[in-house]
């Protein structure tokens, strides 16, 4: 596979915990050759690190392959999310070459204007008690715990990596009615600022969505879907998978869809 990209767009790695896939994403960055690196917020999870540190070796060569890149030229973008809110305060600056932003314009080869943020300002969670809230993290880190067992269990029968987390998240109307209400409100906020599209993460679902001249990109995550969103050189994006077996997703749409859904099943 080809990774040479314009820009590259990675979310939600959950640093610092057991459920972070650092040994794909360090075998993705140490072949990847790109122009601008966007980490689009919940790179370190400083909000599970309160609670329990997990941050090995493997880990620590992440955080130093992406500081390595940024030595090398690559322009890196560090927008933080809600589990590394931590870092907004140090926005509009640049620490170790990384330049830190509360949210972003990127602007496509092919001249289409994009805004970049992490996606928390949309999650309609924000409103719900924080006795619903607690559980659904304890819920959300038992189903983590599950996948990380089912896919030990695959690597030893030499079969690839399989997000069980992803596949409830398409079968579970709720979980579907969620993911379309932050689209919508992703995409009008997009058109509102009279942009070409959204990019973002926070949701940990991969997915190309247009809806009239509005494009909707969400970068997946590195927890359960080992995912990035790629600009090639011609402007075109992509969603690709990373793991034992490298792979292209999904294409964006260039008409209106209800939805482009990559499937790791």
């Amino acid at each position: 596979m080809n990774t040479q990209f314009r820009a590259v767009f990675i979310s939600d790695v959950h640093l610092g915990t057991k459920a972070c896939q650092a040994e794909h994403l360090l075998d993705f960055l140490n072949h990847l050759e790109t122009k601008t690196l966007y980490l689009v917020g919940d790179i370190v999870d400083l909000v599970e690190m309160r609670k329990r540190t997990y941050f090995n070796d493997v880990q620590q060569q992440v955080v130093q392959r992406i500081l390595s890149l940024a030595k090398q030229g690559t322009k890196v973008v560090y927008i933080p999310g809600n589990h590394d809110a931590f870092f907004r305060q140090f926005c509009g600056q640049n620490l170790s070459g990384i330049a830190l932003e509360r949210q972003s314009i990127h602007t496509t080869a092919d001249g289409r204007r994009f805004l970049v943020s992490h996606g928390d300002e949309f999650d309609q969670m924000v409103k719900v008690s924080p006795i619903m809230l607690a559980i659904g993290d304890k819920a959300h880190g038992m189903m983590l715990a599950l996948n990380r067992y089912i896919n030990r269990i695959r690597r030893a029968f030499g079969r690839p990596y399989w997000s069980f987390a992803g596949y409830l998240k398409q079968h579970v109307s709720k979980a579907q009615e969620f993911i379309t209400r932050f689209e919508s409100a992703a995409m009008k906020t997009a058109r509102n600022k009279k942009l070409d599209g959204y990019i973002g993460g926070h949701i940990h679902f991969a997915r190309f969505q247009r809806q009239g001249d509005v494009l909707y990109c969400n970068d997946g995550d590195w927890v359960e879907h080992c995912t990035a969103l790629v600009e090639h050189e011609s402007g075109e994006l992509q969603l690709l998978h990373w793991s034992e077996q490298p792979c292209f997703l999904a294409s964006e749409p260039r008409h209106e869809t209800l939805a482009s859904t990559p499937s790791l099943a």
